[in-house]
Parts: C-alpha cells; structure tokens; sequence
C-alpha cells in the first residue's frame, strides 16, 4: 500500500511539470491563440515533447499505483497535480495569491482523508465486451473535441479540456482493469491496450488544443476534475472499488476538498497571472 501511494505521489508530480513543460512549448512554439495546422510547429518544440515523456512517466507511475490503489484515490492525488502546476508556476514568476496557497492546504488535507479511507484491492476484471467499449469511448470525445476546436467561442476551451478529461478517465479505468497475467505478447490483443493508446493519443491532442486558448492551470483544473470524477464513479459502481469499514464520510469529505482544493488553486493561480499581465502592470 506504502508504494501505491509513492507512485501515485510520483504520478501526480510528474503531470504537474509536464503540464508546464507542454503549455511552455506550445507558447514557444506560437501556436497559442491558432488553430490546429498551427500544432505542426510544435515538432521543432523539444520541450512540448519533453514534456510529454514526462507526462508518459507520470502515466506508468499512475497505472503502477492502479493495480493497488482505487481509483478516486490514485485519481484524486493526480488532480491535485494542478497544485504541482501552480506551485512551479509560482517560482517561475507567477506567483499564488494566499486564498490560493489556502486552497493548496484545503486540497492536500483532503488527499489525506482519501488517504486513510481507501481499501487497496484489484478491481472487478471487466468482460470483453467491456474493453471494447472502453476503446470506442475515442470516437465520441475526438468528435466533440473536434466540434469544440472549430468554434471560436468562449467555452471551446472547457469543453477540450473536459474532453482530455474524459479520454484520460477511460485511461485509467483501462489501466485499472488491464491485469498484467500472462506473457506479454498477450497483451497486443487486449481491447484495454489499446483504449489506453487510442483515448490517451485523443485526450493529449485535446489537452494540446485546449492550452492553446487558455491558461494552463485552467486548463489542468477541467482535465483533472472531469478525470477524477467519471473514473471514480465508474471504479465505484463497476470495478469493486472499496472504502473501509465507517470510513464513508470521510472519504466523501476527502474527494470534495481534494477537487475544490484543486480547482481552487487553478482559479487564484489564472486569476493572478490575469492580473499581472495587464496593459500597464508593473
């Protein structure tokens, strides 16, 4: 149990910076405010890709930690990454407003209310059928991704990063339910590879257009608080996860301030940066 929650601490860690490593490329690249062509210029960006490998480290430390911990655990400690996101902002010169570095607290002692109340177990193996599912989620999160990305309105940018939300969800719960018995080669043929590669593939392009119109912090906030959500809900009602006995309240205690404390922090930390770049701002 001690190493699913290091994993999960790693996982959250390492998305937290490849969130600012990805956002800080797409800038560098101008391909901030454009349109999809303008992604293209991200291939000559070395540090949108390093922040993507990042990213993928968090991944295997995420799904490493899903085969001990439930999923609104593992879930809810890599929404909290948003604080991992605000905190680095903060020391490259965007600094957190106290109500800010308040949410960070109300947040972290949420996690830790999740923390006791978890009942580590495998999940509830899902039936082929299942898989597949899983893997045709894609199709209907890139079509309203791609709606989102071809109007030019103010909630574009939510709707990707609910999308990059959905499609990370389906990740996890696929990771969650993968099983790793068996040789490896086994594993080409299984629907739950291959919903990860396709949902994550999709979730990554709809991050990636989300950040083009927006902070990355907002962004991270919708990403995570949808992700953290649906997955917890599905890994309650389907796949067996547990909260140990009386622990109810507190877990229910726990999931709310985690993901108000992670959607709190990503409200101070844009609002701040809002602030500082006003025409005239010292």
């Amino acid at each position: 149990m001690i190493i699913g929650y290091v994993l999960a601490v790693l996982a959250a860690l390492a998305s937290g910076s490849g969130s600012i490593l990805e956002s800080a490329g797409v800038r560098r690249a101008g391909a901030y405010g454009g349109t999809p062509q303008d992604l293209v210029a991200l291939r000559r960006q070395p540090l949108y890709f390093l922040g993507l490998g990042v990213d993928l480290l968090g991944f295997v430390f995420a799904a490493a930690a899903l085969h001990r911990l439930p999923l609104f655990l593992v879930q809810s400690v890599l929404a909290f990454s948003v604080g991992v996101t605000a905190t680095i902002s903060a020391v490259l010169g965007v600094r957190l407003a106290s109500a800010g570095w308040v949410s960070l607290g109300v947040g972290a002692t949420g996690l830790v209310l999740l923390g006791l109340s978890a009942d580590p177990s495998p999940a509830q193996p899902l039936p082929y059928g299942g898989k597949l599912l899983l893997l045709g989620a894609a199709i209907p999160i890139a079509a309203i991704a791609f709606y989102a990305e071809h109007r030019d309105r103010r909630w574009s940018a939510p709707v990707l990063g609910f999308c990059a939300g959905l499609g990370f969800s389906v990740v996890g719960v696929s990771a969650r339910t993968l099983g790793a018995s068996g040789p490896i080669w086994h594993l080409a043929g299984n629907p739950a590879i291959w919903a990860m590669i396709v949902n994550g593939l999709v979730a990554a392009t709809a991050f990636a257009m989300a950040l083009q119109r927006s902070r990355a912090t907002a962004v991270t906030a919708t990403m995570f608080t949808t992700n953290t959500a649906v997955s917890s809900v599905i890994g309650l009602l389907f796949l067996d996860d547990r909260v140990r006995d009386g622990f109810t309240a507190a877990a229910t205690a726990g999931f709310v301030l985690a993901v108000a404390g992670a959607i709190g922090t990503a409200h101070y930390a844009a609002a701040h940066r809002e602030l500082a770049e006003k025409p005239g701002k010292p």
